[in-house]
């Protein structure tokens, strides 16, 4: 590039970011690629092009307003020496495009590590460390930190820790961001988000995932909240990012009183009550069973898109709503707006919670006719359940055994239960025999095919299943129910005597049971283990998680106000039949959460429709 030596070029002070030139405005303006050009031809007339900061302004709009990156890098080609500062705005300027400009930004990353004269900074890292925290980049990204290491001097740039946060965690390497959060000694507000986040993003919560991971779940729930308090502390103000975490983990645990009190939080501190915040929101009060409120919520939200109704329509789903789920979305489509594979996920689970089988059907086959959304293993899922659920199991062993996908845990286990609700012993086997390859350690898989036979009196098959259990070193996960009072959280497990006021809980539990008796209830012992004797299978059942959670409940809370109950794992049916008759008998209403949906008891009927 040749300019003329004659030509006046403006002093460097001059050229601030916040300069009056009038060129600066025409860049700015620019909204082609063919203004650009233009505006590009005076900046080298002028000589401005000979300063970094017009130049870094034309590289960033030229990687924005191209169709490819070619303009851009034919600029940065004619730049003789360019600066650390020059390839990283290119770097960062490629990677903010909405298509996938990894493989170029890494390229240009490999060109500053062969130029002698220049050292990656702390503006380096940032972007490459986002863009390659998703296959097939994970790679990279280890090879980046071990740059970090090399080129950069600790204490590291906020910015930097930040992102390698993010990455671990986006990864799937948790404890390994945990340990460099650990390392940071006044963490801003930007690391205190991307653990939180962290912690909150691998919480997610999958009403269907397996029974030995729902501790594991409930331990990253409750680090969020330790950690948010330990924020406080550090006198951080959290904004809106660090309160959708804390409200996707409420969301996990049912944590209603910590949910509504972020709630205030945000209404006191007037934080902007955006889409991301309002979803989160909608699905904490969903998944704490305050529909209500979610809907109340959902209505009063100015910006509603496809994530907001994906939002209430799970919460419509769990919640045993499915007619009003399918009036949401209707009117969805109405609004414009379209659905994505989460909002095809939603509908057909509403369908499924209320056995409404040939309406899921036709969302499932329009998914790709309709909306040009490619069915995956969740989606198949979804479908197996639904028609497990209403008996026709052979059909769902049919799908299992035909998609064009190697089927995972979650649908032979889809296909074990609904083995097990309608006696289908050769489906059942089948479906284990399967588990047992992918999931040789999950205790509820054996306990699925073993109530199965329980339920069937086959107590020879019963003892096998045992057997196989205790030859491979697999104890049955014990049920585990949380329930609120006051805001604090208590746990039960089964015939749990740890609770400090255990004395009353049991004496309360007897009250129960004995009123039960009165009202004709009678104990289904068949799932219980058979080697016990009948009374005693009708105490087992009696020392239930939920029934001491309830027992407690009626102890210490309010006697109007309802009674939220978090299980780890689905109902039995012996304890939904006799919370019914609790919720009659107390006049007390009672929500529970199972791993699958919710219940609400109320006067001695249930939401499900004994449809679960």
């Amino acid at each position: 590039m040749v300019f003329n030596a004659k030509l006046r070029v403006p002093h460097m002070k001059s050229l601030s970011p916040k300069s009056a030139h009038p060129i600066f405005k025409l860049i700015e303006q620019c909204k082609n690629i063919a203004t650009l050009k233009q505006v590009h031809a005076q900046v080298i007339i002028s000589g401005l092009i000979l300063h970094t900061y017009p130049l870094s302004r034309i590289l960033i709009l030229s990687s924005t307003l191209a169709a490819a990156n070619s303009y851009a890098l034919t600029i940065f080609n004619q730049v003789n020496n360019p600066t650390i500062f020059l390839f990283n705005t290119l770097i960062s300027s490629s990677l903010a495009r909405k298509d996938d400009q990894v493989h170029f930004s890494l390229a240009l990353y490999t060109r500053i590590l062969t130029q002698t004269t220049l050292k990656p900074n702390n503006y380096t890292y940032p972007s490459l460390f986002k863009a390659c925290s998703s296959q097939p980049w994970l790679q990279h990204g280890r090879a980046l930190h071990t740059h970090v290491l090399k080129f950069l001097e600790p204490p590291y740039d906020h910015f930097v820790q930040a992102s390698l946060l993010n990455f671990y965690s986006r990864s799937g390497k948790l404890g390994v961001a945990r340990f460099l959060f650990d390392q940071i000694t006044r963490p801003d507000l930007a690391s205190w988000n991307s653990i939180l986040t962290a912690y909150a993003h691998n919480t997610s919560v999958q009403y269907e995932a397996s029974f030995d991971n729902a501790y594991d779940r409930t331990n990253l729930s409750l680090e969020v909240l330790l950690l948010f308090n330990q924020m406080q502390k550090s006198l951080t103000s959290p904004n809106e990012v660090s309160l959708v975490a804390l409200f996707s983990a409420c969301a996990d645990l049912g944590a209603l009183s910590q949910g509504i009190w972020a709630h205030y939080y945000v209404l006191r501190n007037r934080l902007k009550l955006n889409r991301f915040v309002g979803t989160a929101l909608i699905t904490m009060y969903a998944n704490c069973g305050r529909l209500d409120i979610a809907r109340q919520l959902f209505d009063q939200l100015l910006e509603r898109d496809t994530y907001c109704y994906n939002s209430m329509i799970r919460g419509l789903a769990v919640h045993g709503l499915g007619l009003e789920a399918l009036d949401l979305f209707v009117k969805m489509e109405l609004q414009g707006l379209v659905p994505d594979d989460v909002t095809m996920l939603v509908i057909i689970c509403a369908c499924s919670h209320v056995g409404l089988v040939d309406q899921g059907c036709k969302f499932f086959g329009s998914m790709k006719e309709d909306y040009g959304i490619e069915p995956k293993l969740e989606h198949y899922g979804t479908l197996v359940d639904l028609l497990g659920r209403a008996g026709r199991v052979k059909e769902a062993e049919e799908i299992v055994q035909t998609i064009p996908m190697k089927p995972n845990a979650v649908l032979w286990r889809s296909l074990l239960g609904a083995a097990r609700v309608h006696g289908n012993l050769e489906v059942g086997k089948s479906a284990l025999k399967q588990l047992i390859q992918l999931e040789p350690e999950t205790s509820g898989n054996y306990v699925l095919l073993s109530n199965m036979y329980a339920s069937l009196n086959k107590w020879d098959d019963v003892k096998i299943v045992r057997k196989l259990m205790k030859d491979h070193g697999i104890d049955k996960a014990p049920g585990s129910s949380i329930v609120d009072i006051d805001g604090t959280m208590h746990e039960f497990l089964i015939s749990d005597e740890t609770h400090p006021h255990a004395k009353w809980i049991y004496l309360k539990l007897d009250e129960m049971n004995r009123r039960l008796q009165e009202h004709g209830h009678k104990s289904g012992t068949r799932e219980v283990l058979f080697d016990i004797e009948e009374e005693e299978k009708e105490d087992a059942l009696s020392y239930h998680s939920e029934r001491l959670a309830i027992a407690y409940a009626l102890i210490a809370s309010d006697s109007g106000s309802p009674i939220r109950i978090i299980k780890n794992l689905r109902v039995c049916s012996d304890c939904h039949a006799a919370t019914k008759l609790i919720s009659r008998i107390y006049e007390r209403e009672i929500i529970v959460r199972d791993r699958s949906r919710f219940h609400h008891f109320r006067n001695g009927a249930c939401s499900c429709l004994d449809y679960w």
